[in-house]
């Protein structure tokens, strides 16, 4: 059987330009595989081999119904932007060239939006991709989180969002990589400070199958049990000195008390008015 027609999906081969024609922008050829290069900005990571297997029976069962998306390179190739799931499945299956749609990529950033973008729109990536390529983003082409969310039409509390799970422990990462761990699981773990709590809750999750909403209780519970700073005891026997000082010269009992803000109150407990009569009298001189 013709390796090229099992390639093509129903009626898209009347879509493709002659081969013989030159390669332009905005057409759909077939183009030879070993001309196509793996898109270097590609988000995706984890690519299941079952998966792809089972990807590339049905493409050479039925035909590929979506072109993949390139565009021109330098040395005459292509660079893959979209597809690399078909991309490989064909591979896999031997095949040697597939149909692809080609448009200008003008720059790096320009590729790695449009494979970005590509991806979200499949919902396809897990939380951990989407936050690598939102850093990588960043850091390569040094966009402020608000000019990234302008560029992959998302909130900046999104991206924020997404940004934040670089801060939790590799293994939480891995978890939310494998699918062990949801979205909001993550939301709800990053509330909790100590790194050692994270862990423990996110293998708490994954063992009892826990929702959100019982994550999220649970992490109310926590912050709100944490445990006070412990007395300092220097300063409380600083503290019962002053105040052992201040009885004695006023003659009455006194207590200091510290509030909320942090403020130190001096309380005088008088028995009778001539006590505070004294007290005003020896305060004054």
């Amino acid at each position: 059987m013709n390796t090229k027609k099992r390639a093509l999906g129903r009626g898209l081969s009347a879509l493709l330009e002659d081969a013989s024609s030159t390669y332009s922008i905005g057409t759909i050829f077939n183009i030879r595989l070993d001309m196509i290069e793996a898109n270097p900005y590609q988000p995706r990571n984890n690519f299941e081999e079952q998966s792809l297997r089972e990807l590339g029976e049905s493409i050479m069962k039925v035909g590929l119904i979506q072109p993949i998306t390139v565009c021109k390179s330098e040395d005459d190739k292509f660079k893959l932007i979209s597809g690399e799931r078909r991309y490989r499945a064909a591979k896999m299956m031997g095949l040697e060239e597939l149909p692809a749609y080609i448009r200008g990529a003008e720059s790096n950033i320009e590729m790695l939006q449009m494979a970005l973008i590509e991806n979200l729109e499949r919902k396809d990536l897990n939380p951990i991709e989407i936050a690598l390529s939102f850093q990588r983003f960043v850091d390569e082409f040094s966009l402020t989180q608000e000019e990234l969310s302008d560029k992959v039409g998302k909130k900046r509390s999104t991206v924020a969002n997404y940004l934040r799970l670089l801060k939790l422990p590799a293994e939480i990462q891995a978890a939310l990589r494998d699918n062990l761990l949801s979205m909001g699981h993550a939301r709800a773990i990053i509330v909790v400070e100590n790194a050692a709590e994270q862990l423990k809750l996110s293998a708490r999750i994954i063992e009892k199958g826990l929702s959100v909403r019982e994550v999220e209780k649970i992490v109310k519970e926590i912050n709100e049990r944490k445990e006070k700073p412990a007395p300092n005891k220097d300063l409380h026997k600083k503290y019962n000195n002053i105040k052992k000082e201040l009885s004695a010269k006023l003659g009455v009992r006194i207590d200091l008390k510290k509030d909320n803000k942090g403020f130190v109150n001096i309380v005088i407990k008088c028995n009778s008015d001539n006590d505070l009569k004294n007290i005003i009298e020896i305060l004054n001189k």
